[in-house]
């Protein structure tokens, strides 16, 4: 990507990203609830309802599957809408419109439909968001042909892959994690897309290859940089997109590395990772020096109380515990399952000092 070098906030860039998208294309509109606060869901819409106002930035009522029905509609009709909800959880009212309608239609008219719909979605945990409020879905809307989903982690990808999502033709959703809209990060002033489905090398190494995505690209960031004063170099791959997702960037890697570790912010069962080890499996037999291994959520919903949600949730230290017995080819803990953790949260509820809520 060209253009001068500059920092902006994760939040910022996406806001960048729907205005130049809307300055580009006028069937470009956005709608949802509190898109118009003066918060503007962590500063995503405020620069676009700012630019067009009510008439383009539209605040809805709580009605999520209605909401979709219309966007559905909107994007059969030609336009390009894009749906905005403060928590992924909220998508589950979503699922006849997004899964029967929205992801069925280009298939069921022999391609002379299409529906062009985005719909931004927020994970995460911090203030005891517990097992209603900070779900990440992600593996369930990727199960459903005709739906793509987007997890971007810098703010320059999420800048380029939130423009190239709404010029998709597809219906995509995109799950944002509330602990990275304050993270800063280069991204060019210029409109740009990202192909979806490309994964990025976000740190060379030769030891392992861990695959990540959202906010345990981070971790597997942090991850690489405790390992690193033990002589250990893992190779870091930014999946970006987890449907498709760019399966020759991790199998490349995990062929030259021969080991092949899977993050995923999700439940471990039935998940991303799952599916990502069972390819790696079925294409690297005979490459691999040990079986793929993951790292992810244990099977249980999510706790309220901050000390069980640092026991809950993995981190560098765990990834870098993980990566350590992989290459001594022992059994990765399993967390959940008795481990203690060391809280790490900064205060009651706030799991991260770089969450500055308010959701």
């Amino acid at each position: 990507m060209a253009g001068a070098r500059r920092e902006i906030l994760y939040s910022e860039a996406i806001s960048e990203a729907l205005v130049q998208a809307m300055e580009a294309d006028p069937k470009v509109f956005i709608m949802g609830a509190g898109v118009d606060d003066p918060k503007g869901i962590f500063g995503s819409t405020l620069g676009p309802y700012k630019a067009f106002g009510a008439e383009r930035v539209l605040d809805v009522p709580l009605s999520e599957n209605a909401i979709a029905g219309v966007g559905v509609g909107a994007a059969l009709s030609g336009m390009r809408p894009v749906i905005v909800h403060a928590r992924d959880d909220f998508l589950l009212l979503t699922m006849d419109q997004l899964v029967n309608n929205g992801a069925k239609w280009r298939y069921m008219s022999g391609g002379q439909l299409c529906v062009p719909l985005t719909v931004r979605a927020v994970i995460g945990r911090g203030w005891g968001q517990a097992a209603q409020h900070s779900q990440s879905l992600h593996a369930l809307f990727a199960h459903v042909p005709g739906l793509k989903v987007v997890m971007p982690t810098t703010p320059a990808d999420v800048k380029g892959l939130t423009i190239a999502s709404i010029q998709d033709e597809n219906p995509v959703i995109i799950l944002e994690h509330r602990w990275l809209y304050g993270r800063k990060g280069h991204v060019p002033a210029e409109p740009y897309s990202i192909p979806l489905g490309k994964g990025a090398i976000a740190r060379e190494g030769s030891d392992v290859t861990v695959v990540a995505f959202s906010l345990m690209a981070e971790d597997a960031l942090e991850a690489a940089s405790l390992l690193e004063e033990e002589g250990i170099g893992i190779e870091v791959i930014d999946l970006r997109t987890v449907r498709p997702w760019d399966e020759e960037i991790v199998f490349q890697s995990a062929a030259k590395t021969g080991r092949l570790l899977v993050l995923d912010g999700g439940w471990q069962s039935f998940g991303v990772s799952a599916e990502i080890a069972a390819r790696a499996g079925e294409e690297l037999w005979g490459s691999l020096k040990a079986p793929p291994r993951r790292v992810a959520l244990p099977d249980t919903p999510t706790p309220c109380s901050p000390v069980l949600e640092a026991a809950y949730y993995p981190g560098p230290e765990d990834i870098a515990t993980a990566v350590r017995e992989l290459l001594q080819g022992g059994e990765p803990k399993v967390l959940g399952k008795g481990d203690e953790k060391e809280s790490t949260a900064a205060a009651p509820g706030v799991s991260d000092p770089k969450f500055q809520g308010p959701f």
